[in-house]
Parts: C-alpha cells; sequence; structure tokens
C-alpha cells in the first residue's frame, strides 16, 4: 500500500513539472560545457574574461556576484551589484567584447 502512494505522488511530481531538471543542475551543465569548449581552444578561460571586466566594474562600486555561462550563446553573463540594483554584463567567451550591458 506505502508502494502505491510513493507512486502516485512521484507520478504527480513528474506530470506537474516538479521532476525535470532543476535550475542549478542545468547550470552545472552549462559549467561543464565551458570547460570543454576551454579545452578546446574554443572559448577563453574565465579568469581571462573576468580580469578584463570586473575590476573597472570595482573601480565604479559594483560588487561582482558572479559568473553565468551560456553554452548556447557562448557568451558569459557576469553579474554586479550595487545598491541593491543589478547590472548584467553579457561577453563573448571567445573574443571577451561585451555583448550588452542591462541594468
Amino acid at each position: 500500500m506505502e508502494r502505491f502512494f510513493v507512486s502516485i505522488i512521484a507520478g504527480t511530481l513528474v506530470a506537474t513539472g516538479f521532476g525535470s531538471m532543476p535550475a542549478a543542475a542545468q547550470s552545472r551543465t552549462d559549467q561543464g560545457e565551458a570547460r570543454k569548449e576551454m579545452r578546446a581552444g574554443n572559448v577563453l578561460p574565465l579568469s581571462k574574461i573576468e580580469s578584463r571586466h570586473v575590476n573597472p566594474m570595482e573601480a565604479k562600486g559594483y560588487q561582482y556576484v558572479g559568473p553565468a555561462y551560456d553554452s548556447t550563446a557562448m557568451a558569459y553573463r557576469l553579474r554586479f551589484i550595487r545598491d541593491r540594483k543589478m547590472i548584467f554584463i553579457d561577453v563573448d567567451a571567445r573574443t571577451n567584447r561585451v555583448l550588452r550591458r542591462s541594468q
């Protein structure tokens, strides 16, 4: 009887979308993809991208929150915060050029 209820609950979770891959797991997949692309020489190391973009933003009073990698666009989104306002800088991982700034 207990197995029956467990299978019903599991089926309900899958049907409602709670069984899909969580956002954290998706970002781990993108991180792995970034490492693979870097080893293949297709994208620059994150440290090189950060060294060009983080220091100027910190000099303006922004705090660096961290990166996110988009494997489809082959771009990093660098996230900064100042005065409770988030700033995003999208950087091409192949060329280190800024693609877009958003506030």
